[in-house]
């Protein structure tokens, strides 16, 4: 098994380590874990690694509130 080395803040470590579901998890077995919740793929077929990537994107824009109503998008594209 090849492994390798990561470089993470402390403060994401300790939040790491706040997930884990038992003592020993290690953090492939998290890591692997938490990329499990973004689906792969729905009744018309697998998704690409790009799209599923494209989820996650979204769901953490719309975490943050980045995000725009349909009224702003047709007022910057001058749809009335």
């Amino acid at each position: 098994m090849d492994f390798t080395t990561i470089q993470i803040n402390r403060s994401t470590r300790e939040k790491l380590n706040g997930l884990r579901a038992y003592n020993r998890m290690t953090y492939d077995e998290l890591l692997n874990a938490l990329m499990s919740l973004i689906p792969e793929g729905d009744e018309e077929g697998v998704y690409t690694e790009d799209f599923r990537a494209s989820l996650l994107r979204g769901l953490l824009d719309v975490k943050e509130n980045r995000i725009n109503t349909l009224d702003e998008v047709k007022k910057r594209m001058g749809i009335q």
